[in-house]
């Protein structure tokens, strides 16, 4: 039998396959030794009760929802940073050139013309929308 690998012997090969067998099959654990294995929780912790629900997302700025920060947040994903400082018209190409939705393309054809804007968050307000009051 002809190996592929001239960089170990079969004995330290076939120990290696072993060693990756669980994460190439998907089972549980992907180590040979127990020891390596994570443990399971101790007697004193407690088992989770509950599920959280809701937006468990912590850190919105003041002044901004999170459905406001995230609506910043994917209209920033289509403006690359190349584009910034720029205009309507820079702006406009950089999202088409992300494969930007039309609802983002739409907003961003309200812009005034004319006007240079250094960073998304100046973009955002200048369609309306609140940024926060108060940057860390």
């Amino acid at each position: 039998m002809e190996r592929g690998n001239s960089k170990h012997g079969p004995r330290l090969d076939d120990e290696m396959s072993r060693e990756v067998e669980g994460t190439v099959h998907g089972t549980a654990g992907s180590r040979v030794e127990e020891w390596r294995q994570p443990e399971p929780p101790g007697e004193d912790q407690p088992e989770p009760t509950v599920v959280p629900t809701g937006d468990t997302r912590i850190g919105v700025p003041q002044g901004m929802t999170p459905e406001e920060v995230e609506q910043r947040s994917r209209l920033g994903r289509f403006i690359s940073l190349s584009a910034l400082p720029g205009d309507r018209t820079a702006l406009r190409r950089s999202a088409e050139e992300n494969e930007a939705p039309d609802d983002v393309l739409t907003q961003l054809d309200r812009l005034p013309d004319g006007t240079e804007y250094e960073t998304v968050s100046d973009v955002w307000a200048a369609l309306g929308h609140p940024n926060e009051t108060h940057r860390w």
